[in-house]
This record gives structure tokens, C-alpha cells and sequence, in this order.
């Protein structure tokens, strides 16, 4: 009943295992690259897309805290400056600095 000699049910088998030793090595090479391509960037001191991106927003924030602060001191050093009188004491510490 079995028209098929035994012969190519060996040759089908032999095939699918080669094929899936075929698919682990491609995985493992696959996985070997990544590793040496981590290494470089390792070595190279390179940093990630989102370590980045975090840094980035970091810096955006502190300049807007920055300019915020900066704007502040204006609207504070102005109203010094219009005050009619100030105790001797801050007047020192507006023109000199303080004292240590």
C-alpha cells in the first residue's frame, strides 16, 4: 500500500531536521551579532536612542526652569529698583553682596 520507498521518508526526515538546524544556527547567529554590535557600543561609549531622548527632555526642562527663573529675578530685581526706601541691610546686599 505503501507506494513510497523508505528511502524518501528518510530524505524528508534528514531535510526537516536540516532545515531546523538551519533555523537554531540563524538564531544564534543572529544573537551572537547583537552581542558584538552591544560590545561596540559599550566600548565606543555610544548611548541608546531612548537614553537620549530622556536626556533631551531633561535639558528642554532645565532651560524652561531656567527661563522661568530668569524672568523671575528680573520681575524681583525691577521692584528693588522702584522701591522708594530700603533698609540699609538689603541695600548692602542688593549693591555689594552679602557680607561673610
Amino acid at each position: 500500500m505503501n507506494d513510497r520507498p523508505k528511502f524518501f521518508d528518510d530524505l524528508a526526515g534528514v531535510a526537516g531536521g536540516a532545515l531546523s538546524a538551519l533555523a537554531g544556527m540563524r538564531e544564534e547567529i543572529a544573537s551572537m551579532a547583537r552581542a558584538r554590535v552591544d560590545e561596540a557600543v559599550r566600548r565606543l561609549d555610544l548611548i541608546k536612542r531612548d537614553e537620549f531622548d530622556v536626556m533631551v527632555e531633561m535639558a528642554t526642562l532645565a532651560r524652561e526652569q531656567s527661563e522661568l527663573l530668569e524672568a523671575r529675578v528680573k520681575v524681583l530685581e525691577a521692584a528693588l529698583a522702584s522701591a522708594s526706601k530700603l533698609p540699609s541691610e538689603v541695600e548692602q546686599v542688593v549693591s555689594h553682596g552679602p557680607e561673610i
